[in-house]
């Protein structure tokens, strides 16, 4: 492949891996009924369009901005999975009376939130669908799946402008590299959900829908067909979750271009990848993985740099091209304003991080 009009650092997105990466999915899944991928991943109009173009209808988000492009994208069903406070209540109606084509929905974990986010409802005169945001161990957000649960449900089932949906469960802690380990914690710990929907049934309440999961606890979700599934990372998949998940066989779609821009020292070589260009919140070996380049070892990152030590610093020379793969490209992506869009070794476009922005228009 020809780099030499590709600056660094860069993301490099694969097209023909992603839409992979998304039938890959929905066998998972099953049915494309059972998937609500989050968006938070990659955060463009393409990718919507990919997952769209296989059937997925449902989407799940965290932003006002990652849901007004689902709109834009005339997405049919759309949960913002981020209790709306403050100024973002009001954003969100502007978005259910903007793009009435889209249904929403939200999440709330509290009694008194709920009360707010109804009443600004009310005087807008719309209705909205919402989930109970049940806290399983993530210890984030949440409700515990108690008797306040039980009383936020009952408050939902009178609320003038609030139409309960179901529960939304995210169980984003288990992230152990044994998939077995992995699997009886989590089943282990959605016990609760299953004991609340025993005590609302007991009630008299009709058993809510579920949404459960994301990335790591995909197939295991997948395997019960009692609920909906968010993947997220899934579409474009990275190191970190190819290291603890390799029962989910997807493969990373998106590369990170970086060079070499210095060699301060007889060990050393210095790349142009610095905080600003990989997500940075792991340590410093879990950043960024070169599988052609596996003798280099980072002793130091700053915001414009990545200084590697080597036993075969003379193979490597300034300007020199590497090709990574982040860590956790969720963040990564939220770093740059695009990607490189290539196939057959060539480039055929670029995909706009449109939703990386706060506010797209709204």
């Amino acid at each position: 492949m020809n780099f030499d009009l590709i600056d660094s650092p860069s993301l490099l997105v694969y097209p023909s891996l992603v839409q992979k990466n998304i039938a890959e999915m929905i066998r998972m899944a099953g049915s494309v009924d059972r998937l609500r991928p989050h968006i938070k991943t990659h955060k463009t109009a393409e990718g919507i369009q990919l997952m769209q173009e296989q059937g997925i209808y449902k989407f799940k988000c965290a932003t006002i901005a990652e849901a007004e492009l689902l709109a834009i994208n005339k997405a049919k069903d759309v949960l913002l999975a981020h209790q709306p406070v403050g100024v973002k209540i009001d954003r969100l109606i502007k978005l259910i009376t903007t793009y009435p084509d889209t249904v929403f929905s939200t999440i709330v974990d509290n009694l008194e939130q709920a009360s707010v986010i109804n009443l600004n409802l009310a005087h807008a005169a719309i209705s909205l669908n919402v989930y109970i945001d049940i806290n399983v161990g993530m210890n984030r957000t949440g409700i515990a799946p108690n008797d306040a649960a039980i009383e936020l449900y009952g408050y939902l089932q009178s609320a003038s402008h609030l139409n309960f949906t179901g529960l939304h469960v995210y169980d984003g802690q288990h992230r152990q590299a044994d998939s077995h380990e992995r699997e009886l914690a989590c089943d282990k710990a959605f016990e609760q959900v299953y004991q609340l929907i025993k005590k609302l049934e007991q009630k008299g309440y009709e058993r809510p829908l579920i949404i459960a999961g994301g990335s790591p606890s995909f197939s295991i979700h997948a395997k019960n067909f009692d609920r909906e599934c968010s993947p997220g990372t899934n579409i474009f998949w990275d190191h970190g979750y190819a290291s603890i998940c390799p029962e989910q066989h997807f493969t990373p779609a998106v590369h990170i271009v970086t060079r070499v821009i210095s060699k301060p020292s007889s060990n050393r070589v210095c790349l142009d990848l610095g905080h600003k260009a990989v997500a940075s919140e792991n340590e410093i070996t879990k950043r960024v993985y070169f599988p052609s380049n596996t003798d280099l070892q980072p002793v130091g990152q700053s915001e414009e740099h990545l200084v590697m030590e080597t036993e075969q610093a003379d193979k490597y020379k300034v300007g020199d091209i590497l090709i990574g793969i982040p860590y956790h490209i969720c963040p990564t992506v939220a770093l740059h304003e695009s990607l490189i869009a290539i196939e057959n070794d060539q480039v055929i476009g670029e995909w706009q991080v449109a939703a990386r922005k706060r506010k797209i228009n709204i």
